[in-house]
């Protein structure tokens, strides 16, 4: 007969000395990530390691590290490097990463009842309401990111358009009238994915045209709302974007307020990234009309930089964001005192009720910074993206594909009508770990993509990566270059220049 059997440590000193060379190093990974290329392809040898069969024996902490750091840690995504600009992706802080690690050892489930976790929740809920110009009592839940938070102001929306029809008992009732929502055409698919999970279908989510700026045109809203209203269906969500995925275009947002108001309808924000502009007196004046929302959706890890996962969703209405989403169940009564003691859960505020632990590293992150460091690296970003617009502008090879609205840089090889140069260029600059942009759809014709969202990214990085562009794109031509007086020493501080 085997005795007692549980997971801690035999040896808690051993275990202590093991963990802390772990976290040296992975601040070590940090402090030197401009020495590595930005991204490096997963070997054979690491992807097969992870094709093993379900291990009935365990190993040696020291083992399992020395697996991590041979299979593991060399072929990360690389958003934390300078020079990763192809997707909307943060970048993350090494205080995130401490804060990460202190919520792993609370190991707190977030659901509810009484423990201070949901109240450093409901602190962030508070600040962002003050950031966003929002009530003080607005009510907020953490989620993976802006695609849920985007659902579940659907879900908010669909609930509070069917009014005392209860969707939640009755289901979707066809005697109510088919709802119809709203959007540019430029919104985040997850708009339409929104759409398709709550049962409303996506072929009644209106994606408006966009004007040159690709904004959503207020006069085509108008008329598809009196079209749909005429033929006996009820408009009840307007989505405006506060950064669209490919070019970072902001909507009206006062103007949509005003179409939502006017016509009852619930106005949602898809703020991702940019509604965090709203931290920064320079850029706020880009998303007004934000604080007349009646939701909002938006990323602590993108531009705050906490560790993933760490999405929001922020409402206006307290009372209308619970009767979306509350439910009564023994398992979780309240009581006066105690554990189970406390009103509103956030197991009340969406659909889970397993949660960590995700205030913590975004606490960490606006305590250990503060809004006014947080609003500059957003700044800079926005600087960067200007710095590496001038420079395409000026080029004799590379033109702009879009106006720069933030911090999103679109841009094409001239004389490239099918895009292969572009794409060329995006793959090579990966394989050779020097920098990573993305390529997106711009009308029809390839487009490559910079999004500058990480607080590292500076103005040497943006040079280096004019440097490695004009090389890569005489490498796709076959044409001699020579950027051999260019190229830096390779060390802390710096970014790498290996243009030949």
């Amino acid at each position: 007969m085997t005795g007692p059997v549980d997971l801690d440590p035999d040896d808690w000193e051993a275990f202590r000395a093991e963990s802390h060379r772990a976290l040296d190093e992975m601040i070590d990974y940090l402090r030197d990530l401009r020495k590595r290329p930005v991204w490096t392809e997963p070997s054979a040898e690491a992807k097969a390691r992870f094709t093993r069969d379900l291990p009935a024996e365990g190993r040696d902490l020291s083992e399992v590290l020395a697996d991590f750091d041979r299979y593991i840690k060399p072929f990360a995504t690389g958003n934390i490097h300078p020079m990763f600009m192809g997707w909307a992706q943060g970048a993350g802080t090494p205080v995130g990463m401490i804060a990460e690690m202190l919520a792993a050892g609370m190991n707190s489930n977030c659901g509810g009842r009484n423990h201070i976790a949901i109240d450093v929740e409901r602190q962030i809920a508070r600040w962002m309401a003050q950031a966003f110009g929002f009530p003080p009592d607005a009510s907020g839940i953490f989620v993976t990111g802006a695609s849920m938070a985007n659902f579940l102001s659907l879900l908010v929306a669909r609930d509070q358009a069917y009014g005392d029809r209860d969707v939640r008992l009755n289901g979707l009732c066809a005697q109510s009238g088919q709802l119809i929502a709203y959007a540019s055409r430029e919104a985040h698919n997850c708009v339409r994915q929104a759409m398709e999970l709550a049962g409303l279908g996506a072929r009644h989510l209106r994606l408006i045209p966009s004007d040159e700026n690709r904004r959503i045109k207020i006069s085509a809203l108008r008329h598809a709302i009196a079209a749909d209203r005429a033929a006996g269906f009820r408009p009840f969500l307007v989505v405006g974007t506060a950064g669209t995925v490919d070019v970072g275009a902001i909507d009206p947002l006062d103007r949509l307020a005003d179409v939502a108001h006017t016509e009852d309808m619930w106005f949602h924000v898809d703020g991702a990234f940019g509604a965090l502009a709203a931290l920064s007196q320079e850029l706020k004046p880009l998303v007004k009309g934000l604080e007349r929302a009646d939701s909002v959706a938006f990323d602590f890890h993108k531009w705050l930089h906490a560790p993933y996962d760490a999405g929001f969703f922020l409402v206006r209405d307290p009372a209308a964001h619970k009767r979306a989403f509350a439910a009564n169940a023994a398992y979780l009564s309240r009581a006066p005192r105690g554990l189970a003691a406390g009103d509103a859960w956030p197991c009340d505020l969406g659909p889970d009720l397993s949660r960590g632990f995700r205030a913590l590293k975004t606490w960490f992150t606006i305590e250990t910074f503060g809004a006014a460091k947080l609003a500059q690296c957003i700044e800079q970003c926005c600087r960067m993206a200007k710095r590496l617009e001038a420079w395409i502008q000026a080029s004799d090879s590379f033109v702009m594909r879009a106006p720069v609205a933030l911090n999103i840089v679109c841009f094409a090889v001239k004389d490239d009508p099918d895009g292969s140069l572009a794409r060329e260029i995006v793959m090579e600059l990966h394989e050779r770990g020097e920098a990573a942009p993305s390529l997106t759809i711009l009308d029809g014709a390839p487009a490559i993509r910079a999004a500058i969202l990480n607080h590292r990214t500076h103005e040497a990085d943006i040079d280096a990566m004019t440097v490695y562009l004009d090389a890569a794109l005489r490498r796709a031509r076959k044409e001699p270059h020579d950027f051999g007086a260019l190229i830096q020493p390779h060390g802390p501080g710096k970014t790498r220049l290996s243009a030949d």
